[in-house]
């Protein structure tokens, strides 16, 4: 029999003990399984990591899209698959990825799906605490996109309880109050093609489906690899453009001050003064310089073909 570990976090928006029971039950009736509660990220891939050294066939992340990514980063490089369990407020990687929005009927899927190998995208960043490496599984923000995240973590009842919609007057209130006549503070060098920025977000896989059941898509063509779409400045106007283009898949206008790339090997960010930048939706710290690559196949995924 397959050995698998479920790590859970009871602090999830879904989170229920008789949902929990039924999931264990679900999973053991194919893997031989233990389960962990971490209480803290570093906890959760210091756990993950033991069990992929220990050679376990799976590590399920019962929660959102933070445990995922926690559980994921541990992972990276290892023979160990990753199976979702989504109980979290918006479930991102899960939504992308098509497992089943409901954990019982997620349960029951992962455990018939086969382990693929799965994109993820590699942050080198220098900040003031350091060198920093991370994975991410679906988005990177530089600037604007991740400071909304910081603020929107800072209300942990309105993230849980408002989900989306949280983030969504997070960023509009952030947009007027803070970033709007801002100057750019971003040097981009996407494989040699320079420009100057106040805004990256750079998505893995296409389309990016934050806002709930809202696709948002940075061209109208689905990108073979990552892609990265910057802007040199967020008035009103231009906020409202960028978002409306994404969500009806039209092509964004160059002329205006954004800049689109797609399916490259290696964008280099340096900023002045530094700038937040996140992963997945979790803060990592304010950089100076940073590289993003893509990292193709990093994590194996139970999840469907396609």
């Amino acid at each position: 029999m397959p050995t698998a570990v479920l790590i859970a976090n009871p602090s999830a928006s879904q989170f229920t003990g008789g949902g929990f029971r039924q999931i264990k039950g679900t999973l053991g009736r194919v893997y031989d399984l233990s389960t962990e509660w971490p209480v803290a990220p570093y906890e959760t891939e210091e756990v993950t990591r033991a069990a992929a050294a220990r050679g376990v066939d799976a590590v399920f992340a019962m929660g959102g899209d933070g445990v995922t990514h926690h559980v994921a980063n541990a992972l990276v490089g290892s023979s160990t698959a990753l199976g979702l369990i989504p109980v979290g407020t918006t479930n991102v990687l899960a939504r992308i990825l098509g497992i089943p929005s409901r954990p019982a009927r997620a349960a029951e899927a992962v455990i018939g799906f086969e382990p693929l190998p799965t994109r993820m995208v590699k942050i080198e960043a220098e900040t003031d605490l350091g060198h920093v490496t991370r994975h991410a599984t679906f988005s990177v923000g530089f600037g604007f996109d991740a400071d909304v995240v910081e603020m929107a973590d800072s209300r942990p009842f309105a993230k849980s309880r408002f989900g989306s919609v949280h983030y969504a007057t997070t960023a509009i209130t952030r947009l007027v109050s803070t970033w709007r006549g801002e100057h750019p503070n971003l040097r981009m060098d996407c494989d040699g093609d320079r420009f100057d920025a106040l805004v990256a977000l750079t998505q893995v896989h296409d389309p990016y489906t934050y806002f709930g059941k809202l696709p948002l898509r940075l061209s109208p063509d689905a990108p073979e690899g990552i892609a990265t779409l910057a802007g040199n400045d967020l008035g009103v106007s231009r906020a409202v453009e960028i978002f409306s283009r994404a969500a009806v898949g039209v092509q964004h206008r160059e002329a205006t001050g954004v800049r689109f790339w797609s399916n490259y090997e290696r964008l280099t960010i340096e900023a002045e003064p530094r700038t937040p930048f996140q992963a997945d939706g979790e803060m990592l710290g304010y950089a100076h310089r940073a590289r993003i690559t893509p990292a193709e196949g990093a994590v194996r995924v139970l999840r469907p073909a396609g």
